[in-house]
């Protein structure tokens, strides 16, 4: 479930992105963040999401952030209640459709006299690109093989 932000929040106004946000003082790490902020911005109960793996750190050129991404699963699809403030809509992407090799496209950009891949995924009219695409890339190479899910869902029990 990806998101498409308002133009009433700080940074990144527009944008496609995963939920997420600052790690607060009253957070005990990153991965709690992360679940306080899916249950601010979608109203995902915690509770109902078994957290399967973190996936590496990525850094967002533009704003200089570094995201700390995490693979949560849930047995049944969450009842979404977007924070109106936040999220200007919300974009279910099935995996297979990011799977698609026509989805992704690469182009090699210069940064700041550093050259780099930039990914984007189309799905209907959305680009996903960016610190988003980068996180997307990440887990598809890294978890989505059949004998990772199983493997994985094995040991968290289901």
């Amino acid at each position: 479930m990806l998101t498409r932000r308002t133009e009433q929040v700080a940074d990144h106004k527009g944008q496609i992105c995963f939920p997420g946000g600052a790690v607060e003082t009253a957070d005990s790490s990153e991965l709690e963040a992360a679940l306080r902020e899916a249950q601010e911005e979608l109203g995902i109960d915690p509770a109902q999401l078994r957290v399967l793996c973190a996936l590496e750190p990525v850094h967002t050129v533009a704003t200089n952030y570094v995201i700390a991404p995490f693979v949560a699963y849930a047995s049944s699809r969450p009842a979404f209640r977007p924070a109106e403030r936040e999220v200007a809509e919300l974009i279910e992407v099935p995996v297979a459709a990011l799977l698609d090799p026509a989805a992704l496209t690469v182009e090699r950009w210069d940064t700041h006299g550093v050259q780099r891949d930039v990914y984007f995924y189309r799905f209907g009219e959305h680009i996903i690109w960016g610190a988003t695409a980068r996180i997307v890339k990440q887990f598809l190479d890294r978890c989505y093989s059949r004998e990772w899910w199983e493997r994985t869902l094995a040991n968290a029990g289901h």
